[in-house]
């Protein structure tokens, strides 16, 4: 009997001590959300991340684009009727350059040099994607260049470093593509 007391008294505490912890827990949460409620309503969070942005309309973006000077074309899919805006990118090729003599200490400084420019291009819009090829061929990598003509694309790719120490060569050819699509 009296282990019949004992545990139910050990039950006793400890179902009173986890309606405590859920108290707090619950406790916690609507701080918490009182709290986000309160910053929100503040002038102290820019307006921007409150309110939602309204998408630009296909013929906005198009106009946009005519006006730095990139060229488009609307696609029509012929199954589902869908238009798509083309944009013509420009792809860059980067290979093998004819200056490869470079020792693994300036071979490294010329690697984190490249990778600045390519991170610095991405950053002020001009470069979407890059990347090195899996394979040791001429082909070493490819960027694509988001810019409005052959020559702009051509003289960014051939700001990068790699290619001033002649360590890699650029191929740019223009691309076209659907604006706003993403790889998968």
């Amino acid at each position: 009997m009296k282990k019949i007391i004992v545990l139910l008294s050990i039950t006793a505490i400890l179902l009173s001590c986890k309606e405590e912890a859920k108290a707090s827990i619950a406790d916690i949460k609507e701080q918490s959300e009182g709290e986000i409620k309160d910053i929100v309503s503040t002038e102290e969070v820019a307006p921007e991340i409150i309110e939602e942005v309204p998408e630009k309309t296909i013929k906005q973006i198009k106009e946009e684009l005519k006006t730095k000077g990139f060229k488009t074309f609307d696609y029509v899919d012929e199954k589902t009727k869908d238009t798509f805006l083309m944009q013509q990118y420009f792809l860059v090729f980067l290979k093998k350059g004819p200056i490869r003599g470079q020792n693994e200490e300036e071979a490294a400084e010329l690697q984190k040099l490249h990778m600045e420019h390519l991170a610095k291009m991405y950053e002020l819009g001009y470069a979407d994607i890059s990347g090195p090829c899996g394979d040791d061929g001429d082909l070493r990598g490819i960027t694509i260049y988001n810019v409005p003509n052959l020559k702009m694309a051509d003289s960014l790719a051939n700001a990068d470093p790699m290619v001033i120490a002649g360590r890699l060569q650029t191929e740019v050819h223009p691309w076209w593509a659907a604006k706003g699509f993403m790889l998968r």
